[in-house]
């Protein structure tokens, strides 16, 4: 017979998810991205920091339902300083965020900073991008920062038109961040606002329908994330952040080009945001690397899971996974930590090669290069489609079919 529990239920209610300041909570995809920014601000009041934040946007799905939690938690939401101001339209939304970073450009601030998110789904951000691009080449308050949440509606459930906004996002020169669960909404969103602030980027973060219109429990504990700067990273004269008076537009670009997105890639060195997440150790002789991120990550550990292959198996026969949390731009320490010691790399990623491209690129120049598919194998034919979305099954049969083990080794 089981021994008694001794525990104690507190009262709750639909809305005691955004009271909750330690341990855990069972929200959707929209009220984790509700919960953001007010857990933004506890980590900013811990800093000793008094901030506010700013959300504005237009909605669609999925992230049809974020306007409708923002109004439901509005009362959560000014108990932390956070302002909610729906959109006209998708551009307008983006100025007006745009607009709360220069708050403290200007004397008798009532805030040491504004931390914005804007929203939209991918027709928005097509939209939007002549406002996301003045906006993340003028740059972030020091103690402000924006994320961009683009609704990626990779089937077309519910657009005229199937979405991929990364390339859109990289035409502007911003960061994109891919979570893969719900917990990573969370965990992706704080950690995105401190590279903007760091950067003086704007954040983009791919809300996908098949991770955001899920549920989870998370930890929403204040040390859960211990976020670092890094050091020796060149600055240009002046910071990163935004300044008033601004500069020429010439100079706006080359900060952008030379020191913002180098930036990033630093910080996101730091934190190590990409990382090995299964199998074999870095360093150690691998037949196969995977690399994937966000819903597609999600896809690979189902594929490994239906093939029998757990982290034990993965050991024994030499493969290794590397969860990519910030798609563009790719780190390129960590990816040639992961692809040094491998015979072939399989990138699996949705639409278009994104990722696969920048692997490319960065093992160019190096001595010995593992062989590099995805959306073709090895000998050049066609093997992950760069349209619809991408399933377990797919992964699995491309995982099986394609890998060197089927030409001699032990995945065949």
């Amino acid at each position: 017979m089981n021994a008694p529990m001794d525990l104690q239920l507190r009262p709750t209610t639909l809305q005691s998810k955004y009271e909750v300041e330690e341990g855990t909570v069972y929200v959707t995809g929209p009220q984790a991205l509700v919960l953001l920014p007010m857990l933004q601000r506890r980590r900013d009041v811990a800093a000793g920091l008094n901030t506010a934040g700013y959300i504005s946007g237009y909605r669609g799905s999925p992230l049809g339902t974020y306007d409708l939690a923002l109004a439901k938690a509005q009362s959560h939401l000014d108990k932390h300083h956070v302002t909610f101001v729906p959109g006209l339209n998708e551009d307008l939304a983006a100025t007006a965020v745009w607009g709360t970073q220069q708050a403290n450009a200007f004397p008798d601030a009532r805030y040491d900073g504004v931390f914005g998110i804007w929203y939209g789904k991918g027709p928005g951000v097509d939209r939007a991008c002549d406002a996301l691009r003045h906006a993340n080449q003028a740059g972030t308050g020091k103690f402000g920062g924006v994320l961009a949440l683009a609704g990626d509606d990779h089937g077309a459930k519910s657009s005229t038109v199937a979405a991929q906004t990364d390339f859109a996002f990289i035409a502007v020169s911003m960061p994109v961040l891919a979570p893969a669960t719900v917990q990573d909404y969370v965990d992706y969103g704080l950690l995105g606002f401190a590279l903007s602030r760091f950067s003086g980027l704007w954040v983009a973060i791919k809300a996908v329908t098949d991770t955001v219109e899920t549920a989870g429990i998370v930890d929403v504990s204040l040390n859960r994330l211990k976020i670092v700067e890094p050091d020796h990273v060149s600055m240009p004269e002046g910071g990163l952040n935004l300044r008033w008076p601004e500069e020429a537009f010439a100079k706006l670009e080359e900060r952008l080009a030379r020191f913002k997105v180098p930036a990033a890639l630093a910080w996101a060195r730091a934190n190590r945001l990409d990382r090995n997440v299964y199998g074999v150790p870095d360093g150690e002789p691998a037949l196969l690397g995977i690399v994937s991120c966000g819903k597609a990550w999600l896809d690979v550990m189902q594929a490994l899971s239906d093939l029998g292959i757990d982290d034990r198996v993965a050991r024994s026969i030499g493969l290794r996974v590397y969860k990519v949390a910030m798609p563009w731009p790719l780190e390129p320490i960590g990816i040639r930590a992961f692809s040094s010691a491998c015979q072939e790399v399989l990138v699996i990623e949705e639409k278009r090669s994104l990722i696969e491209a920048q692997i490319r690129d960065i093992l160019y120049a190096a001595s010995v290069r593992p062989v590099i598919t995805g959306k073709r194998d090895a000998a050049g034919a066609p093997l992950l489609p760069e349209w619809g979305e991408l399933s377990p099954s797919a992964c699995a049969k491309a995982i099986v079919l394609n890998r060197p083990g089927n030409r001699g080794g032990p995945l065949g």
